[in-house]
């Protein structure tokens, strides 16, 4: 049992800097209870990958993390051999029989574990995180069914491999495109939006200790009105939080007109966002 209650989950996150609400610590309350995948979707930069090492770090677990990208493929993802070590081996051989050099090369020494097969074959608690799973190709869903089904993997030549203990996994998307519906019946489905300025008020002052409550607030306001400008890419909660620490080491104590104008590119990386924020903001 991961967490004992959507409570409890919310106890422990909270405890590593990671504030939840209802739908958050009951989504992940059930993942562990039920033993499904969860399925975070949502815009870059609301939290997706830091709630799987969050849920890592309250439950003192191991991050096993696959990071998704186009052309991942199953050697990267799930295991491959160490062709040149085989090579070495054969070459050392001096001529054995075939049968005895396939036995010997085919072993766990010249075994290269990827992600995947690391987290099935883990002794120990394991989150994984398949991060952005949206970017990789449609093939490697068609892996992923075949793993997050039965949490075993067939290696031909050496036989199939079941988990000891299931991870609990967490599947990250920015819903840049869509996911197979066979994939989502496997999972339970989170979807994340930016929080309210409230929330994230207090997200900065769980991970900015030393700023001031009524700066935190401004920060969380501007936030907010940044993010309902039409940009190219909203601030994530990250880069919240980097502001934060930026007015601290500034020693500025109120976000003004200013402040915001000196500090933006913080916050915003594009140079039509800036422009854009300059002109609605009037700074």
């Amino acid at each position: 049992m991961w967490f004992a209650s959507p409570a409890d989950v919310r106890e422990r996150l909270s405890a590593v800097d990671y504030l939840t609400d209802d739908s958050i610590a009951t989504s992940v309350f059930l993942a562990g209870a039920l033993g499904k995948p969860l399925l975070a979707e949502g815009p870059a930069g609301v939290g997706k990958t830091q709630l799987a090492k969050a849920v890592a770090a309250a439950t003192g677990a191991q991050l096993v993390r696959l990071q998704c990208y186009e052309g991942l493929d199953e050697a990267r993802a799930l295991y491959e051999w160490n062709y040149k070590k085989q090579l070495l081996r054969i070459q050392a051989g001096n001529g054995e029989d075939w049968d005895a050099t396939h036995d010997d090369i085919f072993t766990e020494e010249f075994l290269l574990e990827r992600p995947l097969l690391r987290a099935i074959r883990s002794q120990t608690p394991t989150v994984l995180l398949i991060d952005e799973t949206d970017k990789a190709d449609v093939e490697v869903e068609g892996l992923l069914l075949e793993i997050l089904s039965d949490y075993q993997v067939t290696i031909p030549e050496l036989g199939t491999i079941a988990a000891v203990r299931r991870p609990y996994v967490v599947l990250t998307s920015n819903a840049t495109r869509e996911l197979s519906e066979a994939l989502k019946r496997r999972c339970l489905y989170l979807y994340l939006e930016y929080p309210a300025p409230e929330r994230e008020r207090d997200i900065v002052l769980a991970q900015v200790p030393a700023i001031e409550a009524g700066l935190a607030e401004q920060l969380a306001r501007t936030v907010a009105t940044l993010r309902a400008l039409e940009l190219k890419k909203s601030p994530s909660i990250a880069e919240t939080v980097d502001w934060a620490h930026t007015l601290l080491a500034l020693g500025r104590t109120e976000l003004d007109a200013e402040t915001v104008g000196a500090t933006l590119g913080v916050v915003l990386k594009h140079a039509a966002d800036q422009t854009r924020a300059r002109k609605e903001l009037a700074l």
